[in-house]
Protein backbone atom coordinates (compact mmCIF):
# COMPACT_ATOMS: atom_id res chain seq x y z
CA UNK A 1 0.00 0.00 0.00
CA UNK A 2 0.97 3.59 -0.65
CA UNK A 3 1.45 6.46 1.70
CA UNK A 4 -0.42 9.24 0.69
CA UNK A 5 2.35 12.02 -0.15
CA UNK A 6 1.56 15.40 1.56
CA UNK A 7 1.82 18.51 -0.77
CA UNK A 8 4.10 21.15 -0.96
CA UNK A 9 7.84 21.89 -0.67
CA UNK A 10 10.16 20.01 1.24
CA UNK A 11 13.43 21.66 0.00
CA UNK A 12 14.38 24.83 -1.36
CA UNK A 13 18.07 25.51 -2.40
CA UNK A 14 18.34 29.85 -2.58
CA UNK A 15 21.61 31.33 -4.45
CA UNK A 16 23.95 28.39 -3.05
CA UNK A 17 27.46 28.64 -4.38
CA UNK A 18 30.78 26.54 -3.00
CA UNK A 19 34.51 26.54 -3.88
CA UNK A 20 38.15 25.15 -3.31
CA UNK A 21 40.88 27.29 -3.37
CA UNK A 22 38.85 29.55 -6.01
CA UNK A 23 37.86 27.02 -8.30
CA UNK A 24 33.83 27.50 -8.31
CA UNK A 25 32.07 24.19 -7.82
CA UNK A 26 28.61 25.64 -7.93
CA UNK A 27 27.53 28.98 -8.72
CA UNK A 28 24.67 31.13 -7.36
CA UNK A 29 22.18 27.67 -7.94
CA UNK A 30 18.93 27.92 -6.78
CA UNK A 31 16.05 25.39 -7.60
CA UNK A 32 13.05 23.52 -5.13
CA UNK A 33 11.85 20.20 -4.56
CA UNK A 34 8.52 19.12 -4.38
CA UNK A 35 7.24 16.43 -1.12
CA UNK A 36 6.86 12.85 -2.84
CA UNK A 37 8.68 13.42 -6.36
CA UNK A 38 11.67 11.84 -7.47
CA UNK A 39 14.34 14.75 -8.56
CA UNK A 40 17.52 13.73 -10.38
CA UNK A 41 20.14 15.76 -10.67
CA UNK A 42 22.11 15.30 -13.77
CA UNK A 43 24.91 17.17 -15.78
CA UNK A 44 28.80 16.17 -16.98
CA UNK A 45 31.39 14.63 -14.78
CA UNK A 46 32.32 17.55 -12.48
CA UNK A 47 29.27 19.65 -12.93
CA UNK A 48 29.13 20.17 -9.07
CA UNK A 49 26.28 17.61 -8.38
CA UNK A 50 28.25 15.67 -5.61
CA UNK A 51 29.58 18.76 -4.17
CA UNK A 52 25.52 20.02 -3.62
CA UNK A 53 24.44 16.71 -1.72
CA UNK A 54 27.45 17.17 0.88
CA UNK A 55 26.13 20.51 1.00
CA UNK A 56 22.66 19.42 1.61
CA UNK A 57 23.53 16.91 4.20
CA UNK A 58 26.35 19.05 5.76
CA UNK A 59 29.74 17.57 4.46
CA UNK A 60 29.74 20.91 2.89
CA UNK A 61 29.18 24.65 4.20
CA UNK A 62 28.53 26.86 1.12
CA UNK A 63 30.16 30.02 0.57
CA UNK A 64 26.87 31.64 0.05
CA UNK A 65 23.14 31.01 -0.28
CA UNK A 66 21.15 28.92 1.94
CA UNK A 67 19.46 25.65 2.30
CA UNK A 68 15.39 25.32 3.25
CA UNK A 69 14.60 21.79 4.73
CA UNK A 70 10.52 20.95 6.55
CA UNK A 71 10.80 24.94 6.91
CA UNK A 72 14.45 25.30 8.81
CA UNK A 73 16.76 27.80 7.01
CA UNK A 74 20.59 26.54 7.21
CA UNK A 75 24.02 27.42 5.61
CA UNK A 76 25.62 25.54 7.99
CA UNK A 77 25.06 22.16 9.58
CA UNK A 78 26.25 18.99 10.41
CA UNK A 79 25.72 15.63 9.11
CA UNK A 80 24.93 14.66 12.09
CA UNK A 81 21.96 17.49 12.82
CA UNK A 82 21.20 16.62 8.93
CA UNK A 83 20.44 13.03 9.51
CA UNK A 84 18.41 13.85 13.06
CA UNK A 85 16.31 16.37 10.67
CA UNK A 86 15.70 13.35 8.38
CA UNK A 87 17.96 13.52 5.75
CA UNK A 88 19.25 10.18 4.67
CA UNK A 89 22.70 9.75 2.21
CA UNK A 90 24.18 7.16 0.49
CA UNK A 91 27.83 7.81 -1.83
CA UNK A 92 28.88 7.17 -4.70
CA UNK A 93 31.23 4.66 -3.51
CA UNK A 94 30.33 2.31 -0.99
CA UNK A 95 31.39 3.22 2.28
CA UNK A 96 29.99 -0.42 3.63
CA UNK A 97 32.34 -2.21 6.45
CA UNK A 98 33.01 -5.14 4.06
CA UNK A 99 33.93 -8.06 6.96
CA UNK A 100 30.45 -7.15 8.36
CA UNK A 101 27.13 -8.99 7.96
CA UNK A 102 24.02 -7.43 6.44
CA UNK A 103 22.20 -6.67 9.35
CA UNK A 104 25.16 -4.97 10.89
CA UNK A 105 26.12 -2.87 8.25
CA UNK A 106 21.64 -1.43 7.90
CA UNK A 107 22.09 -1.29 11.87
CA UNK A 108 24.61 0.91 11.63
CA UNK A 109 22.78 3.40 9.67
CA UNK A 110 21.07 4.22 13.18
CA UNK A 111 24.41 4.99 15.01
CA UNK A 112 23.25 8.80 14.62
CA UNK A 113 20.09 8.29 15.80
CA UNK A 114 20.61 6.08 19.44
CA UNK A 115 19.30 7.81 22.46
CA UNK A 116 20.93 5.80 25.15
CA UNK A 117 23.90 6.69 26.57
CA UNK A 118 27.01 4.61 26.83
CA UNK A 119 27.17 3.56 29.80
CA UNK A 120 23.53 2.29 29.21
CA UNK A 121 24.84 0.11 26.63
CA UNK A 122 27.55 -0.58 28.35
CA UNK A 123 25.68 -1.44 31.68
CA UNK A 124 23.38 -3.43 29.48
CA UNK A 125 20.64 -0.72 31.26
CA UNK A 126 16.86 -1.52 30.66
CA UNK A 127 16.68 1.84 28.05
CA UNK A 128 19.50 0.37 26.27
CA UNK A 129 18.30 -3.22 26.10
CA UNK A 130 14.67 -1.87 24.57
CA UNK A 131 16.14 0.47 22.01
CA UNK A 132 18.57 -2.52 20.87
CA UNK A 133 15.48 -4.67 20.37
CA UNK A 134 13.28 -1.65 18.59
CA UNK A 135 16.84 -1.32 16.29
CA UNK A 136 17.29 -5.00 15.64
CA UNK A 137 12.88 -4.67 14.71
CA UNK A 138 13.85 -1.94 12.44
CA UNK A 139 16.66 -3.78 10.62
CA UNK A 140 14.77 -6.83 10.13
CA UNK A 141 11.40 -4.72 8.47
CA UNK A 142 14.51 -2.74 6.21
CA UNK A 143 15.43 -6.71 5.15
CA UNK A 144 12.34 -7.72 4.43
CA UNK A 145 11.72 -4.66 2.42
CA UNK A 146 14.63 -4.83 0.19
CA UNK A 147 14.30 -8.58 -0.35
CA UNK A 148 17.64 -9.38 1.88
CA UNK A 149 16.44 -11.59 4.07
CA UNK A 150 18.79 -14.74 2.78
CA UNK A 151 22.08 -12.67 3.14
CA UNK A 152 20.91 -11.39 6.53
CA UNK A 153 24.02 -13.45 8.11
CA UNK A 154 26.42 -12.84 5.11
CA UNK A 155 29.37 -10.49 5.21
CA UNK A 156 29.03 -7.51 2.34
CA UNK A 157 32.16 -8.18 1.16
CA UNK A 158 31.15 -11.62 -0.17
CA UNK A 159 27.59 -10.49 -1.96
CA UNK A 160 27.77 -9.20 -5.66
CA UNK A 161 28.28 -5.53 -6.11
CA UNK A 162 24.41 -5.00 -6.70
CA UNK A 163 23.36 -6.14 -3.58
CA UNK A 164 26.04 -4.31 -1.65
CA UNK A 165 24.00 -1.16 -3.27
CA UNK A 166 21.04 -2.32 -1.89
CA UNK A 167 22.53 -2.67 1.66
CA UNK A 168 23.75 0.48 1.50
CA UNK A 169 20.09 2.04 0.38
CA UNK A 170 19.04 -0.17 3.35
CA UNK A 171 21.82 1.37 5.51
CA UNK A 172 20.45 5.13 4.88
CA UNK A 173 16.42 4.20 5.14
CA UNK A 174 16.51 2.27 8.36
CA UNK A 175 16.06 5.56 9.97
CA UNK A 176 13.17 6.79 8.42
CA UNK A 177 14.17 9.90 6.35
CA UNK A 178 11.73 12.15 5.38
CA UNK A 179 14.19 13.03 2.55
CA UNK A 180 16.90 10.47 1.02
CA UNK A 181 19.94 11.78 -1.42
CA UNK A 182 21.41 9.13 -3.51
CA UNK A 183 25.03 9.24 -4.75
CA UNK A 184 24.59 7.59 -8.05
CA UNK A 185 22.86 4.25 -6.87
CA UNK A 186 23.21 3.00 -10.03
CA UNK A 187 26.86 3.34 -11.11
CA UNK A 188 28.61 0.36 -12.42
CA UNK A 189 25.43 -1.95 -12.44
CA UNK A 190 24.57 -4.21 -15.52
CA UNK A 191 20.84 -3.64 -17.04
CA UNK A 192 19.15 -6.34 -14.93
CA UNK A 193 20.85 -4.79 -11.32
CA UNK A 194 19.68 -1.14 -12.59
CA UNK A 195 16.14 -2.39 -13.52
CA UNK A 196 16.39 -3.84 -9.62
CA UNK A 197 17.57 -0.44 -8.01
CA UNK A 198 14.78 1.34 -10.17
CA UNK A 199 12.34 -0.84 -8.37
CA UNK A 200 13.21 -0.35 -5.14
CA UNK A 201 14.03 3.52 -5.42
CA UNK A 202 10.22 3.46 -6.72
CA UNK A 203 8.86 1.66 -4.16
CA UNK A 204 10.53 3.96 -1.75
CA UNK A 205 9.37 6.76 -3.23
CA UNK A 206 5.79 5.33 -3.47
CA UNK A 207 5.61 3.00 -1.04
CA UNK A 208 7.14 4.76 2.10
CA UNK A 209 6.18 8.39 0.95
CA UNK A 210 10.08 9.65 1.06
CA UNK A 211 11.28 12.24 -1.23
CA UNK A 212 14.30 11.08 -3.03
CA UNK A 213 17.07 13.32 -4.67
CA UNK A 214 19.40 11.02 -6.91
CA UNK A 215 22.29 11.62 -8.87
CA UNK A 216 22.42 9.44 -12.40
CA UNK A 217 24.06 9.61 -15.30
CA UNK A 218 21.89 6.98 -17.33
CA UNK A 219 19.46 9.26 -18.86
CA UNK A 220 17.22 6.43 -19.91
CA UNK A 221 16.91 5.45 -16.25
CA UNK A 222 16.58 8.98 -15.23
CA UNK A 223 13.68 9.72 -17.60
CA UNK A 224 11.88 6.48 -16.69
CA UNK A 225 12.17 7.47 -12.87
CA UNK A 226 11.93 10.69 -12.08
CA UNK A 227 9.43 13.34 -12.00
CA UNK A 228 11.82 15.94 -11.62
CA UNK A 229 14.91 16.84 -13.38
CA UNK A 230 17.42 19.88 -12.46
CA UNK A 231 20.45 19.85 -14.76
CA UNK A 232 23.61 21.31 -13.78
CA UNK A 233 27.01 22.24 -16.42
CA UNK A 234 30.28 23.77 -14.37
CA UNK A 235 28.16 24.62 -11.48
CA UNK A 236 25.67 26.65 -12.85
CA UNK A 237 21.64 25.32 -13.50
CA UNK A 238 21.25 24.84 -17.17
CA UNK A 239 17.75 23.11 -16.86
CA UNK A 240 14.88 22.74 -14.39
CA UNK A 241 11.43 21.20 -15.20
CA UNK A 242 9.90 17.96 -16.12
CA UNK A 243 11.80 14.95 -18.06
CA UNK A 244 10.01 16.37 -21.48
CA UNK A 245 10.56 19.61 -20.70
CA UNK A 246 14.88 19.08 -20.08
CA UNK A 247 15.01 16.41 -22.81
CA UNK A 248 13.70 19.80 -25.17
CA UNK A 249 15.70 22.65 -23.71
CA UNK A 250 18.62 23.15 -26.59
CA UNK A 251 20.93 24.28 -23.69
CA UNK A 252 20.55 21.02 -21.97
CA UNK A 253 21.26 19.35 -25.28
CA UNK A 254 24.53 21.53 -26.00
CA UNK A 255 25.81 20.82 -22.33
CA UNK A 256 24.91 17.29 -21.78
CA UNK A 257 22.14 15.16 -23.97
CA UNK A 258 24.01 15.59 -27.46
CA UNK A 259 22.23 13.93 -29.92
CA UNK A 260 19.98 11.78 -27.39
CA UNK A 261 16.34 11.76 -28.85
Amino acid sequence: MSVPMPSGQILDVRDISLSFKGVKAISGLSFSVQRGEICALIGPNGAGKSSLLNVLNGVYRPDAGEVIFEDIHYRRITPLEAARRGIGRTFQNNALFKRMSVIDNILSGLSRHARAGFFAQALGLPPARREAREHRELAERTLAFLELQAHRDTPVGNLAYGLQKRVELGRALIAGPSLLLLDEPMAGMNADEKREMSRFVTEVNRGLGTTVVLIEHDIGVVMSLSSHVVVLDYGRKVGDGTPAEVRANPEVIAAYLGTVQ
